[in-house]
This record gives C-alpha cells, sequence and structure tokens, in this order.
C-alpha cells in the first residue's frame, strides 16, 4: 500500500515537471533524495496539490517536508 503512495506522487512530481512517466522516482529514489538531504524515518508520504508532503526526522526533531514539483525539498511549519 504505502509503495504504491509513493510510486504515485514520484509520478506526480515528475509530470508536474514536465517529464515523461519513464523519469519518475521510483520509492527508492524518493527516500533517497530525502535522507541526502539529512532527514531520517521518511514515513506518511503523500501527493497533494503542492507537490509531495512528508513527515520527517532532522537533528532528532520531527519535522513535515514538502517535495515540490522541481524536486527541491523544503520543510514546512
Amino acid at each position: 500500500m504505502q509503495t504504491s503512495t509513493i510510486y504515485r506522487a514520484a509520478l506526480f512530481v515528475a509530470l508536474a515537471a514536465g517529464l515523461s512517466p519513464a523519469y519518475a522516482l521510483t520509492q527508492e529514489e524518493l527516500v533517497a533524495k530525502i535522507q541526502a538531504a539529512g532527514y531520517s524515518q521518511v514515513q506518511d508520504v503523500k501527493s497533494t496539490a503542492e507537490g509531495i508532503t512528508v513527515n520527517a526526522v532532522k537533528d532528532g526533531k520531527p519535522v513535515k517536508l514538502l517535495v515540490d514539483s522541481s524536486g527541491q525539498i523544503k520543510e514546512r511549519n
């Protein structure tokens, strides 16, 4: 269930960025991108009109993230 949600969210980002579905991020690529930015415990991945929302942890504190259509990772308040 979670895999298909993450795949759909990655596909949404790729399509919103004007890429074909062949260039969509896989679940592993999306999580790896977020982890490479210094986040851990990535969960609750959801596709929204703004992009992909994610709950994660950074420096021991829970954070909410938004991955926009250009692939930028932003912390939300």
